[in-house]
C-alpha cells in the first residue's frame, strides 16, 4: 500500500479505481494510478511511472487534453495561497530548465494543495 493512499480521504481527492476505469486507455502496461485529484473539470494522476493532467476544455468539456509530465522532468514546483480565510490556492511546475512554468493551475478550495505538493514531493525528490 502506497504511502499516497492515506491522502484519499480528502474532498477533492479522486480513487484510483476511478480514474484507473476514466484513463485506462492512457496507462501502459504496469502503469498504476497511486492518487488522483480533480478540481472542476481538471485532473491530476499520480501513476507509479508519471503525472497525468487532464484538462477539459470547452463548454460541454467534450474536449479534452491529456498532458503527460514524467517525474524525472519537473525541476521544480511551487504552491501558492492566498491566506487562511481564502483557500484557493495555485500549483505551478517547471519543466527541466525552463525559466518559466510549464504548468499553472488554479485549485479550489476542495483540494489540499498541501497533499498535492505532498505527491510531487514524494514522486519527484
Amino acid at each position: 500500500m502506497s504511502i499516497l493512499n492515506k491522502l484519499i480521504g480528502n474532498a477533492g481527492t479522486v480513487k484510483s479505481d476511478e480514474l484507473t476505469a476514466e484513463l485506462g486507455e492512457l496507462l501502459v502496461e504496469g502503469e498504476t494510478i497511486d492518487i488522483g485529484f480533480r478540481v472542476l473539470r481538471d485532473t491530476f494522476a499520480f501513476t507509479n511511472k508519471r503525472l497525468i493532467i487532464v484538462d477539459k476544455q470547452g463548454i460541454r468539456g467534450k474536449k479534452i487534453e491529456y498532458l503527460t509530465i514524467g517525474y524525472k522532468s519537473i525541476s521544480r514546483f511551487s504552491i501558492e495561497t492566498n491566506g487562511t480565510f481564502n483557500l484557493d490556492a495555485e500549483l505551478k511546475i517547471w519543466i527541466s530548465s525552463e525559466q518559466n512554468p510549464s504548468v499553472v493551475k488554479k485549485f479550489n478550495k476542495k483540494v489540499n494543495i498541501y497533499d498535492v505538493s505532498k505527491a510531487l514531493t514524494t514522486y519527484t525528490c
